[in-house]
């Protein structure tokens, strides 16, 4: 990643998740994600802030919203990296796209894997509401 993007990981509050080899999750961070997971709410407990909402009502949306959520419906994990890594972030709007993709990213890839490698719903909420992200 280029440092502009590096510095927008790190403003998103992962920039721990950088020094993570590629592809490869420790057997540590994977054990806390388990421990922290709360069964009997069925939710993550890191202490860094709540969940997300559990889904998007698309027709809650606005049109700019669904907009965005149109551009992201279907698409895999690699449209997500390729798409990360080939973008600009020489604008504020860029900047916001780079943000929203690399949340669909981390959830994807670390918080909420599905057995199907494509973008659902509930990994839409957060990029709706980016400056509630904790």
């Amino acid at each position: 990643m280029s440092n502009e993007k590096k510095a927008i990981v790190r403003n998103l509050g992962f920039g721990g998740l950088m020094h993570i080899p590629p592809l490869r999750v420790h057997h540590k961070i994977l054990k806390e994600f388990a421990n922290s997971f709360k069964l009997g709410k069925n939710r993550l407990e890191t202490g860094y802030g709540d969940l997300p909402p559990q889904k998007v009502n698309y027709k809650d949306l606005s049109e700019d919203n669904k907009q965005i959520f149109r551009r992201f419906q279907g698409k895999t994990l690699k449209n997500l990296t390729d798409e990360m890594m080939a973008m600009g972030v020489d604008n504020e709007q860029d900047r916001l796209m780079f943000k929203r993709i690399f949340i669909l990213y981390i959830q994807m890839e670390f918080l909420l894997p599905t057995t199907i490698n494509k973008i659902f719903p509930v990994h839409l909420a957060p990029i709706f509401k980016m400056d509630t992200i904790q």
